[in-house]
């Protein structure tokens, strides 16, 4: 019971830690204004170009990652700790000809003759541009961990077994084969069926791994919001691949269900095809935005949790704060892997219309 109380404080504080920092930040710099909720939950959830991890003597102290910019000049490249952490325009970048500022995590240059940012009424930026930005922001690198973290852990898994004389898991294989039976026989079999599962398994296992470590990853306070499946960006590509793998393992059957549907008069049929059609496009389009939603709310809530604290600027709701986003928390701990699940299970269903044959 006391190891649960400690663990329970312990998760309370990781929890604090990075909203305390960005708080302390914010009265130093605006003692004047009060604690903005919105800007909090959306520097925190957003992408970012460094990892920021505490505030020190009103110092942030953070981890930079590389700017890679593409410019009428050619390449740029340049570390993000050259803009000080500032993310309002202020700290100009000189570099290969061009001058640089970083607007609420964008990167702009500024026009030929100007020396600072000017803004429209709506504080958008006029005088400058967006360069193509293909810089390594916190949640491509934390993207690139998980591949490396997939990689280590399925070859570690494949050494056991080669190692095995028996072909009985230990250690890590141990962990991985159960979760590898499972995607097998409760999502690719029933889904797609016995005789076509085998050539879809490579995809449903990539995404069912990939998308709930990088869900996991998300939950860790100290990397301050890098949750690739927060983005929906990655969550649109994820849904691409199930899209274009779904398009083209349609047989004769599928299409003539989709264009021409079987066993219902012609008028129906017409009006059947362009809801089919339509079909097609909303069957990805769910999977993105169910992923990157279900993931978002999580985040944004227990940000809205602890910020009551700050909101109404006394310790006594702190309690209420920290209890209720640890029970959030908890619930998000097992929707990570809910939706990798649903995730996966929705791609071999797609995958298993696709190729079902008809049935006479």
């Amino acid at each position: 019971m006391r190891i649960g109380t400690l663990s329970a404080v312990f998760l309370g504080l990781l929890l604090v830690f990075p909203l305390a920092g960005f708080a302390k930040d914010e009265e130093a710099e605006k003692s004047d204004k009060k604690f903005d909720p919105n800007a909090m939950i959306m520097h925190h959830v957003k992408d970012a170009h460094e990892f920021h991890i505490i505030d020190i003597n009103d110092k942030p102290v953070s981890i930079p990652l590389p700017i890679i910019l593409w410019t009428d000049n050619g390449l740029t490249t340049f570390m993000s700790s050259e803009f000080h952490h500032d993310d309002n325009g202020e700290v100009i970048v000189e570099k290969n000809g061009g001058k640089f500022v970083k607007f609420h995590e964008k990167i702009y240059q500024l026009n030929e003759g100007s020396t600072t940012v000017e803004f429209d009424e709506k504080h958008h930026p006029v005088n400058a541009s967006k360069p193509l930005d293909i810089s390594v922001t916190r949640n491509v690198f934390m993207m690139w961990v998980s591949v490396l973290v997939l990689i280590l852990i399925f070859t570690t898994a494949a050494r056991v077994y080669r190692r095995s004389e028996d072909n009985v898991p230990t250690g890590i294989a141990g962990f991985v084969e159960p979760l590898v039976v499972f995607v097998r026989d409760e999502i690719a079999k029933p889904m797609i069926g016995e005789h076509k599962y085998k050539r879809y398994m490579p995809y449903l296992l990539t995404i069912f791994f990939f998308i709930w470590i990088n869900n996991i990853f998300g939950l860790i306070p100290i990397l301050n919001g890098a949750n690739l499946s927060g983005n929906i960006a990655f969550t649109c590509t994820l849904a691409v691949f199930t899209f274009l793998i779904t398009t083209f393992s349609g047989n004769k059957n599928y299409w003539k269900h989709i264009f021409w549907m079987p066993g219902v008069p012609v008028p129906m049929k017409i009006f059947l095809m362009p809801i089919e059609l339509i079909g097609i496009f909303t069957k990805p389009i769910s999977l993105m935005i169910r992923l990157f939603a279900n993931i978002t709310a999580g985040h944004i809530i227990i940000l809205a949790l602890m910020s009551l604290i700050f909101i109404f600027e006394t310790v006594a709701v702190a309690p209420i704060s920290v209890l209720f986003s640890l029970f959030i928390t908890v619930i998000e701990i097992v929707v990570t892997a809910i939706q990798a699940y649903i995730f996966t299970i929705l791609s071999a269903l797609y995958f298993g219309m696709a190729t079902e044959e008809e049935h006479h």
